[in-house]
């Protein structure tokens, strides 16, 4: 996270103090670096530059407009999952060519939108959805293109809550299915099956998962070229793991390393889906201590941020190094980092070491850029973040913190109350 920096012991983001910004816009919020998301994108990009993949940005991982948009001017496309992700696509005119659509259970009015839209693809998880796109497909007089979402029945080695593909998930077909759906496929008259599709996990830290689902794609491959049957596209889905600070993870440079070979042999069109790794490690969360506890036998800095603005280390326990906004203490002790929801899951740490903290000190949490504003939540009846977008010396709000009124509005109560 090189453009989240101290200089004379305070935290700026590129060349923004992060004390200047919170003194404007106040704490809890998120913070992005502009700069740091076009790094990575172009790391991405040149990595994999021997087989020209078409990257369409994982909405789900980081939906702000503002993120989109910086994501497609550098040539993305979009990954979506819903129809309010393909709202927010078109309404900044992301190319529908460019747009692919997954997720296990889109709805009538889903799909009709993406057709309206003229999307490149639906990626299938099941012959229900296909019979069901098809149908839609005649009664809006188009032709949807489609890839089948295969679940190659790899293990990767990240939290079971990201685990996507194995046969106990519910993502996607196994392939004997969906080798007798193209083997079918001119039951389908009003879809035209260009693609495979697969997606096996998020936050993978190693290459072997990868190498593995890929042979697995090659042989169904082959066998599908010795029954005539020719794609058009792969799709490899994304879930590329970044650094966290608890763990080691290979390089991009070193994924594409060893998969390269393996995408050259499909002899198809790629497409990549990444998500975290273009957004994790371009923001972090700011929170500010409102009081250290200790009741003989932990000691807690207690914040006024919780599991509702930032439920990752809630979800999957998932660490996320915690810095000072100025280093004003060398003196460190162990602390539980805690917020102020009404349940024991609230927390952003547990036996952490770090810099011992007074009320009133401000905390970054690092990684923020992906799978946490977009999964908050209004718990407690407590107002979302806002956010902001840093770029060289400027930052602009990119998203305004939630009043009562947002929180109430649409709510009414029944005259017989």
């Amino acid at each position: 996270m090189e453009y989240f920096r101290y200089r004379n012991n305070a935290l700026y983001c590129e060349n923004v103090s992060i004390s200047r910004i919170v003194k404007e816009i106040g704490t809890p919020c998120y913070i992005y670096s502009y700069n740091a998301f076009i790094e990575q994108f172009q790391r991405l990009k040149k990595a994999f530059t021997a087989v020209n993949p078409l990257i369409c940005f994982a909405l789900k991982a980081n939906d702000d407009l503002a993120v989109i948009k910086t994501m497609l001017k550098q040539g993305a496309g979009c990954d979506i999952v819903s129809g309010g992700e393909l709202h927010k696509a078109l309404k900044i005119k992301a190319d529908p060519k460019k747009i692919v659509f997954a997720s296990v259970g889109k709805t009538d009015p889903e799909i009709n939108a993406a057709l309206k839209a003229g999307i490149l693809f639906f990626n299938v998880e099941s012959r229900p959805e296909l019979e069901r796109i098809d149908r839609l497909a005649k009664k809006a007089k188009k032709r949807a293109g489609v890839a089948l979402r295969i679940n190659p029945d790899i293990k990767a080695p990240t939290h079971d809550r990201i685990v996507t593909g194995t046969l106990e998930k519910k993502f996607g077909l196994d392939l004997a299915t969906a080798k007798t759906v193209l083997r079918q496929r001119d039951r389908y008259p009003n879809v035209e099956i260009s693609g495979i599709h697969m997606h096996i996990g998020s936050q993978i830290t190693v290459v072997k998962p990868y190498v593995d689902a890929l042979k697995r794609v090659i042989r169904f491959l082959d066998e599908l070229t010795r029954e005539k049957i020719y794609l058009q596209y792969f799709d490899m889905g994304g879930g590329f793991g970044i650094d966290y600070g608890d763990k080691q993870t290979v390089t991009i440079e070193q994924f594409a390393k060893a998969i390269l070979p393996l995408l050259k042999e499909t002899g198809l069109n790629i497409i990549l889906e990444p998500g975290r790794f273009l957004t994790g490690n371009a923001g972090i969360f700011v929170i500010e201590t409102l009081y250290i506890k200790d009741n003989g036998v932990k000691k807690f800095v207690i914040v006024d941020a919780g599991m509702n603005d930032f439920p990752r280390p809630s979800l999957y326990n998932a660490y996320h190094a915690i810095i000072p906004v100025k280093k004003t203490s060398t003196q460190k002790d162990v602390f539980d980092v805690v917020g102020p929801i009404c349940e024991s899951g609230d927390f952003f740490a547990k036996d952490r070491r770090m810099p011992v903290v007074q009320p009133g000190d401000l905390l970054a949490l690092k990684s923020a850029g992906a799978y946490c504003h977009v999964m908050a939540s209004n718990y407690n009846v407590r107002g979302r973040a806002p956010e902001v977008m840093v770029r060289g010396n400027t930052f602009e709000i990119i998203r305004k913190r939630e009043t009562i009124n947002d929180l109430m509005r649409g709510e009414q109560i029944p005259e017989f109350l």
